[in-house]
């Protein structure tokens, strides 16, 4: 068990299980997309860990952007996106392939679906190490899934509370 904040918070996804996921997603999208070369656009500041890990095992030319958004304050969704930094490159033609860490209600993905798509890329695709499905409340299909879990707070692999938990190895969820 550990404590962040005010809160504790429990062992829920190990290591070996996270690298398995990406191990899984990365080989699903080098199928796809064979000698295209991606986009790999990482939505900061949760995803940066997988966005690390999963070019590291991505064998195939890519580029990699980022950008930032934010949805939460505490263990709460605000339900609304605000796009703190933005891509500065021209994606005309492009595919882009979302890196997301986790996707809940899905009002992230929503504005950044509309975003890619205003920019005219040649394929918009949708990766998400976590996904909880119980959360979800778009009709936004989500193109690779590593881990689908119950619609419950969870931290640690760049999910934090509040500021903490980001660099932990594995994944906790709040202690019930």
């Amino acid at each position: 068990m550990i404590q962040l904040h005010d809160k504790q918070f429990v062992p829920f996804i190990s290591a070996k299980e996270i690298d398995f996921a990406l191990t899984k997603m990365v080989a699903q999208v080098e199928d796809d997309f064979g000698d295209d070369t991606p986009i790999f656009i990482g939505v900061l500041n949760g995803a940066f860990m997988v966005v690390s890990d999963f070019l590291k095992k991505y064998k195939k030319p890519c580029e990699v952007s980022f950008i930032k958004m934010a949805s939460y304050e505490g263990t709460e969704s605000t339900n609304t996106v605000k796009e703190l930094i933005g891509i500065n490159q021209d994606l005309t033609g492009r595919t882009v392939i979302l890196l997301e860490d986790i996707i809940d209600t899905g009002n992230t993905i929503e504005e950044l679906k509309h975003l890619f798509k205003a920019q005219n890329v040649k394929h918009f695709k949708i990766a998400t190490l976590f996904f909880k499905p119980e959360a979800y409340k778009k009709d936004i299909k989500i193109d690779y899934v590593g881990v689908r879990i119950p619609n419950k707070f969870i931290v640690g692999y760049g999910l934090d509370y509040d500021g903490l938990g980001r660099n932990l190895n594995e994944v906790y969820k709040l202690a019930e």
